[in-house]
């Protein structure tokens, strides 16, 4: 049993390196082995040498460059780091640099537990964006030539939750500052608004209206949107012509029935003397297309940017990033990737994603206290990480609810009708009529060539579905038909069924 932890660590695995990459399996696993070079003489006569004391051997032969295998359990650390030391590649080192400090990690530590929780936590927003590069630039970009050009502008950006949203416009605006600074530029006056704090949807004019002229009420006999318009139709004095970026968060809950909330704010940006770079961020991927024809024939389309769900490297890569600023590794990599591929098959949510972590990470915590005894301040095993069994035991703790059982018990046209339901209530729409929802169910039959239940029997599991807490019918009103919502989280629909192709393709 080998004494040095590095060591352990590095033996129990198969290293295939090549230039930028590395490669690791379990020795378990792995599909066949080197060949062992048949013993010739001159390696007997080696062996005699070194018994008997002679230091004569022959030249040391220089090492190929091209890609090997180090399948040999008693290789030295040194000699993997020698292979290592080459600078292109850095992914390498970074990983032989985390595995030589395994044996730093113990979970009993309570100032190391707390920095892994610190640095999974969703509050702990990372130095640099990961994985959102490209939105993160055109985003700038699209402030950087409203700023330059001194023109107003409009921006929506759309995304499911937990898709670097918020994170990107909290970079976006210290990029901002920093920029405008260095290039001597007026600072822009910035105004962050949560839709979803304010008491009236009207409200969000009054706020503009105080980040515009401070201390300063609208004349009594206009409101603050129409205070608003007179100022953006005449030209300011130069002293109060600093641009204004107005970022409106969680912007579906400014929609009204007639949306004219929502039509007068982007309107604000279309003035001739307006001064707003307006982005509105919302969860409703579909509000655009609802909304974007209105606005285009009112000459104030704004420019789109989608977040798109995470998917299971960049979930995994993310994760990384995070963990790699501890000296010290508390997690299995293949963990890691456990919970990266079904969060991401479930909604490719990251914050998902971190909340899994922490809690595997918290099934460890309670194990290794279960554990504790007299030695229990002494050196931890090599596997006193975070495992495959405990991220597993995570992910169901946080997927694995009382619906997600449900769901996954019913007949088979019943799970169709939740399918239908989940697509017709993405976005911001909340209810449907009975009849609306038997459309997108016969529509999903004909396209599986599946011979679809009559309206009768239709009607009938809606209401076992309803009787089970997963859909819930309205109150008819007079002559109008019943209209029918959805109770339970898209996500767990998801997690329910995606491990059934059809219902996989269904949910698209």
């Amino acid at each position: 049993m080998p004494t040095n932890a590095a060591g352990a660590s590095l033996s129990s695995y198969k290293y295939f390196v090549t230039t930028g990459t590395v490669k690791f399996e379990s020795l378990e696993s792995a599909a066949y082995e080197i060949p062992r070079k048949r013993k010739s003489r001159s390696d007997s006569a080696a062996a005699v040498n070194l018994m008997s004391g002679n230091s004569l051997s022959s030249p040391k032969k220089l090492k190929s460059h091209r890609p090997c295998f180090v399948s040999n359990p008693r290789i030295s650390v040194k000699e993997v780091m020698e292979i290592l030391r080459d600078p292109v590649n850095l992914v390498v080192q970074k990983l032989s640099d985390c595995l030589g400090s395994k044996s730093n990690w113990n979970p009993r530590d309570e100032e190391q537990m707390r920095a892994v929780k610190e640095a999974l936590h969703v509050s702990k927003a990372p130095s640099t964006i990961v994985c959102r590069e490209d939105e993160h630039i055109r985003i700038f970009g699209f402030v950087k030539g409203c700023i330059d050009q001194q023109k107003a502008g409009s921006l929506y950006i759309c995304g499911c939750p937990g898709t670097g949203k918020s994170l990107s416009m909290e970079k976006v605006v210290q990029q901002v500052g920093d920029w405008s600074t260095q290039a001597g530029l007026p600072p822009v006056d910035t105004l962050s608004v949560n839709c979803t704090s304010l008491t009236k949807t009207t409200d969000i004019f009054s706020k503009i209206l105080g980040e515009i002229k401070p201390g300063k009420n609208a004349n009594t006999n206009s409101s603050p949107l129409q205070h608003l318009q007179s100022l953006f139709s005449q030209k300011q004095a130069s002293s109060s012509s600093r641009m204004m970026l107005i970022i409106a968060d969680e912007m579906d809950y400014l929609i009204t029935k007639n949306r004219g909330v929502l039509y007068d704010l982007f309107l604000l940006t279309t003035l001739p003397f307006s001064r707003c770079i307006l982005i509105g961020v919302a969860n409703a991927i579909d509000l655009a297309d609802r909304f974007l024809p209105k606005l285009k024939s009112l000459t104030c389309k704004p420019m789109v940017i989608t977040f798109r769900a995470y998917s299971k490297d960049q979930i995994l890569r993310i994760l990384q990033e995070r963990l790699m600023v501890l000296s010290y590794v508390a997690f299995q990599p293949k963990a890691l990737e456990l919970c990266a591929r079904k969060v991401a098959a479930a909604s490719g949510d990251m914050r998902k994603a971190l909340c899994v972590c922490r809690s595997a990470l918290e099934i460890l915590e309670m194990e290794v206290r279960r554990s504790a005894g007299p030695e229990s301040q002494g050196p931890t095993t090599d596997d006193s990480v975070v495992r495959m069994d405990h991220m597993a035991a995570a992910l169901s703790k946080t997927f694995k609810s009382p619906v997600v059982e449900t769901i996954q018990s019913l007949p088979q046209h019943q799970q169709i009708i939740i399918c239908a339901a989940t697509k017709a209530f993405r976005g911001s729409k909340k209810d449907t009529t009975v009849g609306e929802l038997n459309m997108l169910y016969l529509e999903i039959c004909k396209s599986w060539m599946i011979s679809p239940a009559g309206i009768t029997e239709f009607t009938n599991m809606c209401t076992v579905l309803n009787d089970q807490g997963i859909l819930k019918f309205g109150q008819a009103r007079g002559d109008k038909p019943k209209r029918v919502s959805l109770r339970v989280d898209e996500s767990d629909i998801t997690f329910a069924l995606q491990e059934i192709r059809f219902f996989r393709n269904c949910l698209v």
